[in-house]
């Protein structure tokens, strides 16, 4: 239902309750929904039952009441067709063929910007995800981070808000020691199952190749490898600096991009770490104890206390994450959501307690979390759990490769399949639900498989575009009367709920809902395309569907750009 429709629906309750309402005091909200059951109408309200205890009416008296009073109301004309009352006192409306077929008009007349709100109004927010230590090749999870963090980005910036996307560079701390070591050792010519490779180096083939170019004297933009195996300062740098050129790599294969990229190092060097520390121990927030410094972390419900700085002079890993959302705060992001894997549930309490107890003025609850679960691999029918080029993990880049399939005929593999499946597969689960990947139903070409389900309604619809080889701009002003066969008005009141769609989805963080949508937008489509012909003799009729056609393509696409996935014309 287009926004104007629900508009002027609501209207007419308002205007029917007026009487109802007289000297009550009462401001109901009257909210619309659609039913469960197509056959119970294209409108559902239950203002009837919220109101009858308040009114001490009979609900379902009063519903027949509001009903008759719609129906009686000249301004439903051309708009609600009839007014039913079921159960208790649900009030189901039937809209008129006219308005459900103006969906057409608006969508092919708004194009890319059909779905489109103003709910955000300007307010600024940031989107922090994917953000991998710079330690070895991207895996699923961070994929699926990659998926859900600019698909929830794209939302949040169609719904009117200002969005920047961020990924925060753990640059510092134990793991790039790790990995520089790791790195060391195999340029001083050490390799995993030797004697004097260290156990808690990286084993995987990547460590090998940074050895091989830091060797070479290899330039990474302005870090250049001094060739030096002894040197282990110049092998931190350039190992970091090199896997983070590999993740760049990666996230623009997979059609991700980041506004703005903050290093933890940075931190330190700014002093932002020390002077967050000082602000602690100034409000009182920490004490001393076994030769650290603690936070008092259960004054803010916390299970228990927190170590902020341990015996040995380190910080712990948490504390730095107190003074980066310091500076979210500080940088006017007063909306900030964080998309991370469920394995950092347990600094949510530790970070929402340091960023209270800095006395900074942050809101409680600041940031928002999304925590995604584990990505599970299947390929050939077989779980999938390690890859010769991470030594302990799926890539990402491993998954976009085995997605797109074979290159045909010895071209070039077109890894746009492959990102499109990855893209699609990996935010068409609620976030907080474990998914298994499976490789062989992203490589189907089937209805089993979503993504191509989706992607050849938009192809068979240009198919047949193609055919009729006319002019789309005749068809911005064609009569959509003939639009009243049962599948076209399901197809149009499938077109119609995209806005509230997006709407929810950017309400509740979950862009799953985009794919749950284009998958029913998709059924219905090819329901409406097996049950009637599109390019019948008739001008009139043959017109209106060529029009339907193109505004369910303009949705489809609409939809897809939104969750970074390609609509071909062909499949």
């Amino acid at each position: 239902m287009l926004a104007i429709q629900k508009n002027q629906i609501i209207s007419l309750f308002r205007a029917a309750l007026t009487p109802l309402l007289a000297d009550s005091g009462l401001q109901p909200n009257v909210v619309l929904e659609r039913p469960r059951d197509p056959s119970h109408g294209d409108v559902a309200c239950n203002i009837a039952l919220q109101l009858a205890k308040p009114l001490k009416k009979n609900p379902r008296q009063l519903a027949e009441a509001l009903a008759a009073a719609v129906m009686a109301d000249p301004a439903r004309a051309g708009l609600v067709d009839a007014v039913e009352i079921a159960g208790p006192g649900f009030i189901n409306l039937r809209l008129s063929a006219q308005s459900r077929q103006a969906v057409v008009a608006e969508i092919m007349k708004q194009g890319n910007a059909y779905g489109r709100g103003e709910h955000g109004a300007g307010q600024r927010v940031l989107v922090e995800f994917v953000s991998a230590n710079p330690t070895g090749p991207l895996h699923v999870g961070h994929g699926r981070q990659g998926a859900l963090g600019d698909a929830m980005a794209a939302l949040l910036t169609s719904q009117g808000y200002d969005v920047t996307r961020e990924f925060y560079y753990n640059d510092a701390g134990v793991q790039i020691a790790t990995l520089a070591n790791s790195v060391q050792a195999r340029a001083q010519g050490h390799k995993p199952g030797d004697a004097s490779w260290p156990e808690s180096a990286y084993n995987g083939d990547y460590i090998a190749d940074i050895a091989r170019d830091f060797l070479a004297g290899d330039s990474i933009g302005d870090i250049a490898a001094s060739g030096d195996a002894a040197d282990l300062d110049s092998i931190r740098r350039f190992a970091v600096a090199y896997l983070r050129r590999e993740q760049d790599l990666d996230l623009n294969a997979f059609g991700v991009a980041f506004d703005n990229y903050y290093l933890e190092s940075s931190l330190y060097t700014d002093g932002r770490v020390e002077r967050t520390v000082a602000a602690l121990v100034a409000a009182g927030k920490t004490y001393e104890q076994d030769g650290a410094l603690w936070l008092r972390t259960t004054d803010y419900g916390d299970d228990k206390d927190r170590v902020m700085k341990k015996s040995d002079g380190t910080y712990t890993y948490f504390v730095p994450d107190v003074a980066y959302h310091i500076t979210k705060w500080e940088r006017g992001f007063h909306k900030v959501i964080n998309v991370q894997g469920s394995d950092h549930h347990g600094t949510i309490a530790r970070v929402r307690a340091g960023l209270q107890a800095a006395g900074v003025g942050i809101p409680q609850g600041y940031p928002d979390y999304v925590l995604h679960k584990m990505v599970t691999v299947m390929r050939n029918g077989e779980e999938v759990k390690i890859s010769k080029r991470a030594g302990s993990y799926v890539t990402l880049r491993d998954l976009i490769e085995w997605s797109a399939g074979e290159a045909v005929d010895s071209a070039p593999r077109d890894l746009t399949r492959g990102r499109d499946a990855v893209r699609f597969f990996l935010i068409s689960r609620k976030a907080d639900t474990e998914f298994v990947f499976d490789v062989d139903l992203a490589l189907a070409q089937s209805d089993e498989n979503p993504v191509y389900y989706v992607q050849y309604a938009h192809a068979r619809i240009c198919s047949v575009l193609a055919q009729w080889n006319g002019d789309e701009a005749t068809l911005a002003d064609v009569d959509l009367s003939p639009l009243t066969a049962p599948r076209e008005a399901a197809l149009l009141a499938r077109l119609a709920e995209y806005p509230d769609a997006l709407q929810k989805a950017m309400e509740e963080l979950g862009p799953h809902q985009v794919a749950f949508y284009l998958r029913d937008l998709a059924g219905e489509l090819h329901s409406y395309y097996n049950a009637e012909r599109v390019l019948v003799d008739d001008l009139p009729t043959r017109m209106a569907r060529l029009a339907l056609l193109v505004a369910t393509r303009q949705v489809l696409r609409n939809g897809l750009a939104l969750i970074g996935v390609s609509a071909p014309a062909r499949m």
